[in-house]
């Protein structure tokens, strides 16, 4: 009678080792494909939020006016806007305290901005490390439940007196299950973590110039109210 291989009959006739094995892979590849999904949407919104302000910005918008938009905007803005705001918010309650030395205004802005600089790619960051994990550990995983199915199966066939290809191909098929569930979970996490860590990268850098040009505006516009955006090479 010709034996039913599909992957359902195999797990229910595996050994305990290789389920949880199994169980453990599929489990970790949903939750990374689920951080996968939340991370693709999460990259776009930053993004869009990102070019909307920056946009604004360099639209020669007075920075009085941006400032203020931004902090009933907090919530809902993006990395861009908020860095925008703190060192705003820094080099506005230093210009209250009558400090007018140049050095210790810009130097108080950018740390203010550096810090929220820091908490935004840390929030971006967020379950990178998990796919990296994920991409780097499964295949191990299934190979140590591949090894163990292998194991198992050949112990089982010590006791027969004729072994054939029949009575070895189950135990075998379903040590190799775990194998490729491994690597089902392992590909898509490599590949979604190569693609966030690149486009995170790319966002991290346009907000540094941003930082940079934006204290090259405070800079300039020292002593001189109100204060625009005016575009430097844009």
């Amino acid at each position: 009678m010709p034996q039913d291989l599909s992957i359902v009959q195999l797990m229910l006739h595996a050994s305990w080792v290789v389920q949880a094995v199994v169980l453990m892979l599929v489990l970790m590849s949903v939750i990374s494909w689920a951080a996968i999904f939340r991370k693709v949407f999460a990259i776009k919104r930053v993004k869009t939020h990102n070019e909307d302000f920056e946009r604004e910005f360099w639209s020669g918008a007075n920075l009085n006016d941006l400032y203020a938009a931004a902090a009933q905007n907090a919530r809902h803005g993006g990395p861009m806007e908020r860095i925008f705001a703190s060192g705003m918010r820094e080099y506005q309650k230093l210009r209250e305290r009558r400090i007018t030395d140049s050095g210790t205004l810009m130097d108080g802005a950018r740390r203010a901005m550096r810090a929220s600089f820091q908490r935004e790619v840390d929030a971006l960051e967020v379950n990178l490390s998990f796919l990296g994990t994920v991409g780097s550990v499964a295949p191990y995983v299934g190979l140590f439940g591949t090894v163990w199915g292998i194991m198992h199966a050949f112990t089982g066939l010590a006791s027969l007196a004729q072994v054939t290809l029949a009575t070895v191909a189950p135990g075998i098929a379903e040590a190799l299950v775990a194998t490729a569930i491994g690597l089902f979970a392992a590909i898509p996490a490599v590949v979604a973590y190569n693609r966030f860590a690149t486009d995170i990268d790319r966002v991290a850098n346009r907000l540094e110039t941003f930082m940079e040009e934006f204290s090259n505006i405070l800079q300039r516009n020292l002593g001189h109210q109100p204060a625009q955006a005016t575009p430097s090479g844009h």
